[in-house]
């Protein structure tokens, strides 16, 4: 449990909880702090993948299927005895989704809220566009391949930290890649509310398709910045305010 999830502040009472994951190639530092930020009514899981941060040395999965059966098998036990949401940005939107979609089908477990940022519908043309753009192998060609993703991608300038990053992000990619998802074959998969983010300054993204994906209510919210709007303190203000709303009122 605390090899692959990071919660800064454990909330035993909490009514609800919020189960993060992170863009490609990042750690758990940002959406893992968001547990200071929530009241007492709201518990924050921040899912830490292989490749980075406490587990740098383990080998990355090799596809979608694997990352989702480590994500739900681990956190089962915890997500049957209380509810709980989901957050995802950018390419941790699709594995957010993939680890909901697949607690849905086998163990009728749902969100009550699914909050998706920076990330186009998985039923979209645009999604499937997004998954036949090849993963550059050298780190100089990163940051284009992430222009095509819509952010931006600033590597630190140590070496080794730059390296684990890149290759972090590498292998993400190359995992998100591997999912695929056919709105046709299924009924409507989920029944609770969602919720989609983007920065103003980042690309159009293709979220109408969500309203094909659930039967509960949409709404979608533009907020000023880039591809990484979300760690600007007023932004991150607005989603902790809306998520608390949100959550609290789902019917729980």
């Amino acid at each position: 449990m605390e090899k692959l999830v990071a919660c800064v502040q454990k909330k035993p009472n909490a009514l609800c909880r919020l189960i993060c994951f992170p863009w490609a190639g990042g750690g758990t530092s940002q959406l893992a702090q968001w547990g200071r930020l929530f009241n007492d009514s709201i518990e924050v899981f921040c899912i830490r993948l292989p490749g980075r941060e406490t587990r740098l040395e383990e080998p990355f999965p090799k596809d979608m299927a694997s990352l989702v059966d480590e994500v739900t098998s681990v956190l089962l036990k915890e997500l049957k005895e209380k509810p709980f949401a989901i957050f995802g940005h950018s390419l941790g939107a699709y594995t957010s989704f993939a680890v909901a979609l697949h607690l849905k089908e086998k163990y009728r477990l749902e969100p009550v809220h699914l909050f998706m940022s920076a990330a186009h519908a998985p039923n979209s043309a645009a999604y499937l566009a997004l998954k036949n753009i090849p993963v550059p192998d050298r780190n100089s060609d990163l940051h284009a391949y992430v222009e095509m993703l819509g952010g931006n991608f600033e590597l630190p300038p140590d070496e080794d930290i730059r390296r684990n990053i890149a290759l972090a992000f590498r292998r993400e990619a190359n995992v998100f890649k591997t999912f695929s998802f056919e709105k046709a074959d299924m009924n409507t998969p989920f029944s609770c509310d969602v919720t989609c983010f983007h920065g103003s300054d980042d690309k159009i993204y293709d979220m109408q398709g969500w309203k094909e994906l659930t039967n509960g209510d949409i709404s979608f919210y533009e907020l000023p910045g880039d591809h990484f709007y979300l760690l600007k303190p007023a932004n991150e203000s607005f989603l902790i305010k809306h998520i608390t709303m949100s959550i609290e009122n789902a019917e729980l």
